[in-house]
């Protein structure tokens, strides 16, 4: 940088008898530059973009997530149903009854 500044500093007298020389040739190196970095830019820049696109497709995604409903509505009555096994039979009930085992 103090190199550029020195060069200019030295031929100042010549910018100073053609400023519109040096103006046009300022601006055209300077596009040229802005051109030749755009262009060698332009993939990573095209690459950033998809990389936002497909970042905001899943933020949308996971908010209608969010609010969608649970899938799972009511329970179904055989999952309510408790299923016990039959009690076991008592013997001494039939022995004070006096019923008889049919046989």
């Amino acid at each position: 940088m103090h190199d550029l500044i020195a060069f200019i500093q030295s031929n100042s007298a010549l910018v100073a008898a053609n400023p519109l020389a040096f103006a046009t040739s300022a601006a055209l190196f300077g596009a040229g530059g802005f051109a030749v970095g755009r262009y060698f830019l332009a993939e990573r820049i095209a690459n950033l973009e998809s990389r936002i696109a497909r970042r905001d497709e899943e933020i949308t995604d996971l908010k209608a997530k969010q609010k969608a409903p649970d899938p799972e509505g009511p329970v179904p009555l055989f999952e309510m149903t408790e299923m016990l096994p039959p009690a076991p039979f008592n013997f001494n009930r039939l022995l004070v009854s006096g019923k008889t085992l049919p046989g």
